[in-house]
């Protein structure tokens, strides 16, 4: 900082500096915004005041009527915004204006993409409020005096937005703010009574305070005699939440939605509703087309405006609404609330309760209605918030039942990558004697579709739904059943059918069991400490192995996350008796190699579940040993020109179904030269 004469100099936090290089070059798809946004602070600026006030029990309009004015100037080339609500003090135009809000400033930065039509529609969405001024203006003067200062602590703000501003101690009779944009070359157009109306009425026709402009003289002899104008009220000056709906169309919900939201694109549906009773109340809730830019920062404060009796009183953090639900934007308005009303107030008001138990009701009334009566609208709903809602199947067990019939999922039966079952359909298409809905948990929805664990239930036609997100291993936890049908996982268990099972397929278990009895015990054995059991599978028909968890366990990828191992705790191998390698070992339980092969089952079903193995390097020595011995078998065949029955023809065939199955191979050391 430097001193020159009465002024202080300044310079821009840098990432303020990065916003306003974007606006000068003008990123916002419509330059109309920057009046938007400008008035809008000007009306928060009126609503802080008149908290204030009401909070020491005085009366806001005691010096005036609250209003916000706009006027422009031709000759000079200029528009004027100004406002006599609660003003800034030095110290809070330099935390104001030469730092932008840090709530997820730089992560917005960082999501910029260089696209300057995908850039223009998140600076939109971000609201970087009085920033837009550079859209249309080469240099900006703000004058602010906080209200409760001295007329003498008055302050002049300046700046051409290239990187420095100016601050100076002025006299300001008057509290609030007044903003003058010297407007750019080329702007001229806006310096019209009649544009600067349109835009206004388009943008801000329901802020709750007159904005009010000079009126047009229709009468040549008064304007050319410099008669003042009379002021005109441009908006309807009234909190447009307490309107009636019959009054209402769908432009006013979409243009103040875009207000509250900071938004440029309309919402895919809103809740208005006045409850009375006990409490009363009004909620305007909207239901946005796409997720914030910050829907994941956590300390973002979201878009639930609290009123108390129209004024403005906090943003919602987590008191009013859930945090599953805090892509909801819009106004809760209460009458029996305490204006002075604090988050501490708020954590214990049954009034507060009332007013969360009602307002969650109607949101997810709301949502079943579009997915019922306009499912491709629930699709885009579901592509931005699928995963936060999710969320409250395991943080709102009250309206659980709700949720869950707002779930999509992908599954067997899915055309696309994109979920489009609901467990009701689901239930509705579940076999004859079917008792489960069967889900998968895997890293992803491509290892999900990939899995072995599938292949019984597709050979079968049972639908399985495949789930491949993190939030997934709570809601199967949470969410226990569905329409009195069990949720049960493939990868659990020992995977027994139930009654899709039929007689003949039973017996044909129950000799396996019996027939490959030892082979278990000894595989068992070998894999002492990394295998809770090993025993055969139901559910393989193709693939050698798999593991899966013991029925007692949570699932799968839960213990993943809680050990880091991607292996549940106690892990089970299961053996598909119909493959060619594990037929071969039953044949061969001597073999002085079978502990190699149950290493090499192991790990390649570690594999195949997407955990991690152990010992990567000895499982490619492994391979590369299988490789090399398939090569020295063929050489040796065609050498020989011959081999015998149980040699290299058998050792041919099984060396190549163990590569296919990402086994190592070991030699046997026979006379003979076979490989074991």
């Amino acid at each position: 900082m430097t001193v020159q004469a009465e002024h202080e100099v300044f310079s821009f936090q840098a990432e303020a500096t990065q916003i306003l290089d974007l606006m000068v070059h003008s990123l916002y798809s419509n330059k109309e915004i920057f009046l938007r946004e400008l008035i809008s602070n000007a009306s928060d600026a009126i609503d802080r005041l008149r908290l204030e006030l009401l909070s020491r029990s005085e009366t806001p309009e005691a010096e005036g009527p609250l209003q916000i004015r706009v006027s422009y100037d031709k000759d000079a080339g200029t528009i004027t915004i100004a406002d006599n609500g609660i003003g800034m003090s030095r110290d809070e135009v330099i935390a104001n204006i030469g730092t932008i809000a840090k709530s997820g400033t730089r992560e917005f930065l960082r999501s910029l993409t260089g696209d300057q039509r995908k850039d223009a529609a998140m600076i939109g969405q971000f609201g970087v409020g009085f920033y837009s001024s550079f859209i249309v203006a080469e240099r900006v003067v703000l004058t602010t005096r906080r209200a409760g200062l001295e007329p003498g602590d008055g302050v002049r703000w300046e700046s051409d937005g290239k990187g420095e501003y100016t601050l100076e101690t002025i006299e300001r009779p008057d509290r609030g703010t007044t903003i003058v944009l010297h407007l750019r070359e080329g702007e001229d157009d806006l310096l019209n009574g009649w544009r600067l109306r349109s835009i206004i009425e388009k943008y801000s026709d329901h802020i709750s305070v007159p904005i009010l402009m000079p009126g047009e003289t229709e009468d040549k002899a008064e304007e050319d005699e410099g008669k003042p104008k009379p002021d005109t009220t441009v908006n309807r000056a009234s909190a447009l939440w307490a309107r009636q709906k019959s009054e209402l169309a769908d432009k006013d919900y979409n243009d103040f939605y875009r207000h509250v939201a900071g938004e440029l694109t309309d919402p895919l549906a809103w809740v208005h509703a006045k409850v009375e009773g006990l409490y009363e109340y009004t909620l305007l809730l909207f239901i946005p087309s796409r997720a914030p830019y910050d829907l994941w920062v956590t300390e973002a404060r979201h878009g639930v405006r609290l009123h108390v009796q129209r004024v403005f009183i906090m943003e919602d953090t987590g008191q009013i609404l859930p945090k599953y639900l805090r892509f909801i934007r819009g106004v809760i308005d209460s009458s029996d609330l305490p204006l002075n009303v604090s988050r501490e107030i708020l954590q214990g008001s049954r009034a507060v309760d009332n007013i969360r138990v009602n307002a969650v009701k109607k949101v997810l009334r709301r949502l079943a209605e579009l997915a019922e009566s306009e499912p491709e609208k629930y699709a885009t709903f579901w592509k931005e918030f699928g995963i936060t809602l999710k969320e409250g199947i395991a943080d709102d067990y009250s309206n659980r039942d709700e949720i869950a019939k707002l779930l999509r999922f992908n599954s067997t039966k899915s055309a696309t990558d994109d979920p489009d079952t609901s467990l009701a359909e689901y239930v509705a298409r579940m076999k004859e004697g079917q008792e489960h809905i069967y889900y998968l948990l895997a890293p992803s929805l491509a290892a999900a579709k990939s899995s072995p664990h599938l292949e019984t239930f597709r050979a079968k036609g049972v639908e399985v739904l495949l789930l491949g997100e993190g939030v997934d291993n709570w809601v199967v936890s949470s969410l226990r059943d569905f329409d009195g049908k069990k949720l049960q996982s493939v990868a659990q268990g020992a995977g027994d059918l139930g009654a899709l099972e039929d007689e003949e397929e039973k017996q044909a278990k129950e000799q396996a069991d019996a027939e490959y009895a030892g082979l278990l015990g000894k595989l068992k054995a070998y894999l002492a400490g990394q295998a809770w059991d090993v025993r055969l599978s139901t559910r393989l028909t193709t693939s050698p192995a798999c593991i899966v968890g013991n029925e007692p366990e949570i699932d799968i990828n839960l213990m993943q996350r809680l050990r880091g191992t991607g292996l549940p705790r106690q892990a089970v191998l299961e053996l598909n008796p119909g493959h060619p390698l594990v037929q071969r070992l039953n044949r061969r339980q001597d073999d002085k190699h079978i502990g190699e092969w149950a290493q090499v089952l192991f790990n390649q079903a570690v594999l195949t579940l997407g955990a991690r193995i152990e010992d990567p390097t000895t499982f490619v020595q492994r391979l590369n040993s299988l490789l090399t011995a398939l090569t020295e078998v063929e050489a040796a065949a065609t050498e020989d020109g011959a081999a015998t029955e149980d040699g290299a023809s058998e050792e041919s065939a099984t060396v190549t179904g163990q590569a296919d199955a990402g086994a190592g191979q070991e030699r046997d050391g026979a006379d003979d030269g076979e490989a074991s």
